[in-house]
Parts: structure tokens; C-alpha cells; sequence
């Protein structure tokens, strides 16, 4: 990639200085392409202020959504900011132009576990290794609410010091994806990885489905090769399906009963993470991570902890100065309203509004503990309030109309009403 669209929509360092030659947003420089596929590629970067080598994602917009894939690469986005942990890779921040998405990742130089296991089959203790740092890894996702859904080795990459880091969340899931059956139903996954419950086609356990994963990668990790394989897709379902497979004579007796709980066809009693770490095998030599709550380096008030943080891609997003909410296509031509800064915490926001409400006989509609949905007196036109916090000490707040403005419904609630009691805060 010899140049970066230069899109008159952003801001160039220092108000307008010309951009370094081969450099993106003028902050990173582009090395040679690491890889690539359908919709990215993928280029080793160097930071132009610190020397910091990185990995930048570069996906084209054009691609992903001629597929309908851009809420799957917001997801990503959202999924990769939320994780924090020393065996997942890292996002440092998300640059965009208008045809163009870059993620800006950590740069982890030993490349892909696939790479090495594809020279031969590893020994019993390192296969450990690698396997109790992947299971710290998913355990922690799992404790955000989020599942992968593509473990894999080419998907597990190895850093300077021999340490095992996740990478490639593009079809992982959360929470709210689940349905009422308490489920996801999405097919997907790569078909030697995939588990029998999800070619069932019935609903899965997210957990589950990535245990499966882990053991297909911990047999793979031992025996040099798949637990279920078979040049014709349908017979390797049908294998994965009955759970047909059967340890290489060098396997230990241990590790062949914990491959066994992990291959187990029947998600309900398949061992689950909890019961992993108490596992004897895994347990040997095994140190555990403790968790990290901080978010981008902030942590957050007692009060506010389920307060989103921005980060600087998002207040793109947000700015009208510099607005790519176009890049995700999905604006409501009928929501609208404004922006604005405050000092006060959230739940003190929140509390000056359910006042001035309740004074003004306004109907809060619905509560949250970031928004507040408030409900004009026809009963159609709505106020939502979010909020979001920027720094430590600041947070935006975004208020945006929903509905026909009918008598300037709009004008009666917030800026009669409302917005005198919030504008101290301002």
C-alpha cells in the first residue's frame, strides 16, 4: 500500500501539516503486508512518534459491506476494545477514512501456533503451556460475555517470549446476541474446529461450542494433527457429530481422559472451564492471570461501573467537525438532537433529569443506567438521553429525538424543561 486516501472529511495532524510519505493519519508508518484475505490485509506498522511496532487490519468498506458484513466488523470493534488480558492482542485504536476501516493491533512477532505445530507435534508440557494460557485466555472472555467462535491455531499467535495471544474476533458473540432460549443460532466456525452442537443447527452454548474448540486445538497441539478429518466435509461431520476420534499411542493416560471431557458430544456434560482448572492435568506448573477491570487505562467510579469509555474513534464518530457516521450505514434520518460536555457523574445527570421531569409531568418512559428515555404528552414523540464517559472527569452527553416533533415538542421538553437544569453542568 504505497498511499493512504487523504479524505477531506479528517483532520490532519498539527490543523493541516502534510501527511509523511507512506504514513497513515500522519501516526504510523507502513511496512510490508503480513497477510491478507477477502475483505483485509494486513501490514506490519511502526508508530512514527514512539518506534512501537504494530499490526494494522485494513479492511475495505466497499467489500464488507457488499456483503452485509459491517455489523459483524462493528461488533469486532467493540468486542476487541472491551478485552484486556496479556494472552489476547491487543486494539490500540480504530483509523478511518471513506472507503477504508483500520485496526491498529499489537504487533506479535512470532506469528501464528499453526506455523509451528505444522513443523511437528509439540511435547506434553508445552502443549500444556500453551493450552492453560489459551484457557486463561477464553476464560476471561467468557467472564466479559463474550465467546470466539473460531478458536483455531492459525487464530492463536505467539509473541517474543513464547506466550500464546487470541486474535481474529470477527465471529465472536456477546450477551445480547443470545436468544430468549437462552442460545445463539448462528452457524459458524471453521468445520474441523466446529462443535456437534452447532451443526445441529438446535442452538448453542457459546461457552461450550469454545471448549470444544480448545480440545480440537490441545489434540492438535499433541498429536500433530486433527482429531477429525476426512477429505469429504459430510463424513467429518458425521465424525465430529459421534465423536469419533482416538489418541495417538504417546498420549498420556491423563491427558487422554482430559481430551475426552473436552471432545465430549453432549455439551451438558462436557468439563467446563471451572472444572478445567481443577483438572490434574492442566493444573501441573499452571499460574493463574488475575483479571484486569481497567478499561484503556481508566478505571471506573463505584458508581459508574458499567460506564462506556470512549475512545478516540468514537469521538470521531460523534464530531460533526469530522463525522463518519456515514461509514457504518446505518443513520436515522429521524433521530437527531445535540451534544455536549459535562463535569457531573452520570448518575448525577440522570438524577437532575428524573427531577426535571417529574416537576415538568414529562413521562420517563424508561431508565437505564446510562440513558433515560423520556416521553412527550402525545404519547408518540420521544427524548432519549445517553451518556458517555470521555475522561476520568468528563462525559459526553448525547441527547437525540425520535419521532414527528408535533407542536415543537422537542423545544417544549429539553430546552424549556430540561436543559435548564442540566446547563450548570455543561
Amino acid at each position: 500500500m504505497r498511499e493512504i486516501e487523504r479524505d477531506s472529511g479528517c483532520m490532519t495532524p498539527g490543523g493541516g501539516e502534510e501527511w509523511p510519505e507512506n504514513a497513515l493519519f500522519g501516526k504510523y508508518e507502513l511496512g510490508k503486508l503480513l497477510g491478507c484475505g477477502a475483505f483485509a490485509k494486513v501490514y506490519h506498522g511502526r508508530n512514527i512518534r514512539t518506534g512501537q511496532s504494530v499490526a494494522i487490519k485494513a479492511i475495505s468498506k466497499k467489500k464488507i459491506i457488499k456483503v452485509g458484513l459491517m455489523s459483524q466488523i462493528k461488533r469486532e470493534i467493540s468486542i476487541m476494545r472491551l478485552l484486556r488480558n496479556p494472552h489476547i492482542v491487543k486494539l490500540f485504536e480504530v483509523l478511518a477514512t471513506k472507503t477504508k476501516i483500520y485496526f491498529v493491533m499489537e504487533f506479535v512477532k512470532g506469528g501464528e501456533l499453526f506455523a509451528m505445530v505444522a513443523k511437528g507435534r509439540f511435547c506434553e508440557d508445552l502443549s500444556r503451556r500453551y493450552f492453560q494460557q489459551l484457557i486463561s485466555a477464553v476464560r476471561y472472555c467468557h467472564s466479559r460475555g463474550v465467546f470466539h467462535r473460531d478458536l483455531k491455531p492459525e487464530n492463536l499467535l505467539i509473541d517474543d517470549n513464547g506466550d500464546l495471544k487470541v486474535s481474529d474476533f470477527g465471529l465472536s458473540a456477546v450477551k445480547n446476541q443470545i436468544r430468549n432460549d437462552g442460545l445463539l443460532h448462528t452457524l459458524c466456525g471453521t468445520p474441523a474446529y466446529v462443535a456437534p452442537e452447532v451443526l445441529g443447527k438446535k442452538g448453542y452454548d457459546g461457552a461450550k461450542v469454545d471448549i470444544w474448540s480448545c480440545g480440537v486445538i490441545l489434540y492438535v497441539l499433541n498429536a500433530g494433527y486433527l482429531p477429525f478429518n476426512d477429505p469429504n466435509l459430510l463424513v467429518m461431520y458425521r465424525k465430529i457429530y459421534k465423536g469419533e476420534f482416538r489418541c495417538p499411542k504417546w498420549t498420556s493416560p491423563d491427558l487422554t481422559r482430559f481430551l475426552s471431557r473436552l471432545l465430549d458430544t453432549n455439551p451438558e456434560t462436557r468439563i467446563t472451564v471451572d472444572e478445567i482448572l481443577h483438572d490434574p492435568w492442566f493444573k501441573k506448573g499452571y499460574k493463574q492471570v488475575k483479571f484486569q477491570d481497567e478499561y484503556f487505562g481508566l478505571k471506573s467510579d463505584k458508581d459508574d461501573r458499567n460506564v462506556t469509555f470512549l475512545n478516540a474513534f468514537d469521538i470521531i464518530l460523534l464530531s460533526s467537525g469530522c463525522n463518519l457516521s456515514g461509514l457504518f450505514n446505518d443513520s436515522d434520518d429521524s433521530v437527531n438532537g445535540e451534544r455536549f460536555v459535562s463535569a457531573e457523574s452520570p448518575k448525577r445527570i440522570i438524577e437532575k433529569i428524573e427531577e426535571a421531569a417529574k416537576r415538568g409531568k414529562i413521562t420517563v418512559r424508561e431508565k437505564e443506567e446510562l440513558g433515560v428515555e423520556l416521553e412527550g404528552q402525545n404519547g408518540n414523540f420521544v427524548v432519549r438521553v445517553q451518556i458517555y464517559r470521555l475522561t476520568q472527569n468528563l462525559v459526553l452527553v448525547e441527547v437525540k429525538k425520535r419521532g414527528e416533533d408535533v407542536v415543537g415538542s422537542y423545544d417544549e421538553i429539553w430546552r424549556k424543561k430540561l436543559w435548564p437544569e442540566l446547563r450548570l453542568s455543561k
